[in-house]
């Protein structure tokens, strides 16, 4: 599906009437990867998944920046009539999610922070520069979004993770276009919201993988504790695409967050 802008493109499940789960995938994901959620949340709510700027068929953004990806979000929420959501952002996505509900504090009923990081730190920092490198030199040296795909992977995933999911996954990151991918690394540079963490006031949910090394659980552990209204689960040998490694286990966790989120309110 397409908004009527025509410049967000968008899987979605349910009941238009309910209330709106919105899922965000991550630098090398695309809307569907969350299926298997889109499918088994539908029945409550209006399960629905966003291709970000510049991936499927949304529009790319003229510049890339967390900022201006929130901005893009609170456009789409609004193309959908998408009135107080829960939004589920995992990696790249949780940062939205961040920067978002900093811009737009009272506009959502719950958020789920899946796999991400309040900050990246200093843009020139040594372990910052050493992480873009090592994602963009292989593209610098002739290598394609394709030919990467499974051994990026790989390299994401924990234990045993499903097959199927596996699949799924390179295909997704097999179709990200490259100037996405590349001006979705650099637009990690310099994001921090680590100052706003106290002034979330929606129920939260921090979900992470044990196994994860781009999100290390102990770094969501942590996060965890500055938010007031908070709760965290990690998920043991899983690592930093959970909702594809372990869905049903993904699944569980987040549905037993969203039924919490239905009893308080």
């Amino acid at each position: 599906m397409i908004t009527e802008d025509g410049r967000f493109a968008y899987e979605a499940a349910g009941d238009p009437d309910a209330t709106p789960l919105i899922f965000l995938h991550g630098i090398g994901g695309a809307a569907r990867a969350w299926r298997q959620q889109l499918a088994r949340f539908s029945t409550q709510f209006r399960a629905i998944a966003w291709d970000m700027p510049g991936y499927g068929k949304s529009a790319p953004l003229a510049s890339v920046s967390i900022a201006a990806l929130a901005d893009a979000l609170q456009q789409f929420i609004e193309q959908l009539g998408a009135t107080t959501p829960i939004l589920v952002g995992h990696s790249i996505g949780g940062m939205i999610v961040q920067k978002w509900l900093a811009q737009s504090p009272k506009l959502a009923r719950a958020i789920v922070l899946a796999q991400t990081s309040p900050a990246f730190g200093k843009a020139d920092g040594d372990w910052q520069k050493s992480f873009i490198a090592a994602r963009l030199g292989p593209l610098d040296r002739g290598e394609t979004m394709k030919s990467l795909a499974p051994s990026l992977v790989k390299e994401l995933v924990g234990d045993d993770p499903d097959p199927k999911g596996m699949e799924l996954a390179r295909e997704c990151m097999a179709s990200v276009p490259e100037a996405s991918y590349r001006a979705m690394m650099l637009a990690l540079m310099g994001f921090d919201q680590r100052s706003t963490l106290r002034d979330i006031s929606v129920p939260t949910l921090l979900l992470s993988g044990s196994g994860d090394n781009n999100a290390p659980a102990p770094m969501m552990a942590k996060t965890a504790t500055f938010i007031p209204s908070a709760e965290y689960v990690e998920l043991a040998g899983v690592g930093h695409l959970a909702n594809l490694e372990r869905p049903d286990a993904f699944d569980e966790a987040l549905g037993r967050f969203l039924n919490s989120v239905a009893t308080k309110t």
